[in-house]
């Protein structure tokens, strides 16, 4: 089954779309916000792959070497190279459509925003919207042979939004080109091969891995002194191994980051809200590093250190896990997730929502039980006791909702210090049970 909140269904326009194509769906008891499950994965994906097709077919005729379509992102298609439109000038006829269009947006938009607007100013903000759009994109072009080269990106964000990226050079048309400037047949022109080669100064390995410790040891001296470059330095090692998935250029700094994709270990990713925001934020950054990891460390360099430091956290934040394992070494990391998220302020109930299909379908009775007591108070627990375990599932859903209870192992755990004086206050209420009263 698919939920009504999947990103599939959100980009067909709800589950109104799939019962029309003759779907079925299926709705739980009591189920207050409507939103069922579609029954046929296969119609939902038909559905879509039809939809992705009609958007392509717009971007084929561009003239694009080649459209892809996918429900998912494109696993590292930020790292590939990539062209991009150059600048055109309007013609004054498009630039004074462009500003009177702005204008209007304009004073639509306070319209609006004052309350003084009719019923269809909405309408009209977007049917202005859709022409700037139009008159914008006539202001920048694709090269002739950028078309010839590059292809097209059509895909679903983790939204449920339809994306559109252009200009996208596969690897194995990077390496055909680069074969192809030897000689225009992939290999050393006649004339190159013919020339003598000059005497050139030769060096023993061990002489090299000598005079290369002392050149290692000046670096490491001057990097120390530099804290500017080392920042740029630390962030370039971090953004190849993050942002460049399938790049073979490495960083002169012997650091390791490890970073593990928290999908597997989730029931239901689509729905995560920290994931698909963090996903958002790596596509947005993936839209300002060089398509080039070649010229990345050039690059940070001109960044203002702002920008550089936004890109450090960025990078250390792909290699937090607090993920508890059945069996794990990472025991003291796991409790250190703890005091990460207290200096971070965390609130989770901003990021996870306990409902039905989150949390209570799995977990036990009892379970279920003491969570609803434990959010709403005993007389709660008591509604949910006499009910079959999917009825006490979707009242449980209904009870914990909008009290913002999450399950323990959600929570940011207090420091010990907080603990303690918890403690101390239970105990206190337990000796003298009227003075808490």
């Amino acid at each position: 089954m698919i939920p009504a909140t999947d990103k599939r269904v959100q980009f067909l326009g709800g589950l109104a779309a799939y019962e029309e194509a003759g779907g079925s769906v299926k709705r739980d008891l009591f189920d207050d916000r409507n939103a069922g499950y579609a029954m046929n994965v296969a119609l939902v994906e038909k559905l879509v792959a039809e939809k992705l097709e009609t958007a392509a077919a717009t971007v084929r005729a561009e003239g694009w070497k080649w459209v892809e379509c996918s429900a998912t992102v494109p696993a590292g298609f930020h790292a590939m190279k990539r062209h991009y439109p150059e600048a055109l000038p309007l013609s004054e006829e498009d630039q004074a459509a462009l500003d009177a269009a702005q204008a209007e947006y304009d004073e639509l938009a306070e319209l609006i925003e004052s309350g003084m607007a009719d019923g269809e100013a909405e309408a009209r903000l977007a049917d202005v919207e859709k022409r700037i759009d139009t008159l914008s994109a006539r202001s920048e072009a694709y090269r002739p042979e950028a078309l010839e080269q590059a292809g097209a990106f059509v895909f679903l964000d983790y939204y449920g939004r339809l994306v559109i990226e252009r200009g996208f050079v596969k690897p194995e048309e990077v390496e055909t080109a680069g074969d192809e400037d030897e000689d225009g047949e992939g290999s050393p022109s006649a004339s190159s091969a013919a020339k003598p080669k000059a005497p050139s100064i030769s060096h023993s390995a061990a002489l090299i891995e000598d005079l290369t410790a002392h050149k290692t040891a000046a670096l490491r001296i001057e990097l120390a002194n530099n804290p500017d470059v080392a920042l740029v330095a630390v962030v370039h090692a971090m953004l190849l191994r993050v942002a460049y998935p399938y790049n073979s250029e490495q960083s002169a700094l012997q650091l390791s980051l490890t970073h593990e994709r928290l999908d597997p270990s989730m029931k239901h990713a689509e729905s995560c809200k920290g994931l698909s925001a963090f996903n958002d934020l790596a596509d947005n950054y993936g839209h300002h590093l060089p398509g080039n990891p070649a010229d990345l460390f050039d690059w940070l360099l001109e960044q203002p250190q702002d920008m550089v430091l936004m890109l450090l956290a960025f990078g250390a934040a792909h290699s937090v896990n607090a993920v508890e394992k059945k069996f794990t070494d990472r025991k003291k990391g796991i409790e250190q997730a703890n005091q990460l998220g207290r200096a971070l302020k965390v609130h989770m109930p901003d990021w996870f929502e306990t409902t039905g299909d989150s949390y209570f379908k799995h977990v036990n009775r009892t379970t279920i039980e003491l969570s609803v007591a434990e959010a709403r108070g005993s007389d709660a627990e008591l509604l949910v006791r006499a009910a079959k375990k999917s009825e006490a599932v979707t009242i449980a859903d209904r009870l914990v909702a909008g009290t913002g209870w999450i399950p323990s192992p959600l929570r940011i755990a207090p420091a010990e210090a907080e603990q303690e004086l918890q403690a101390e206050s239970i105990a206190e209420d337990e000796q003298f049970p009227q003075a808490a009263e």
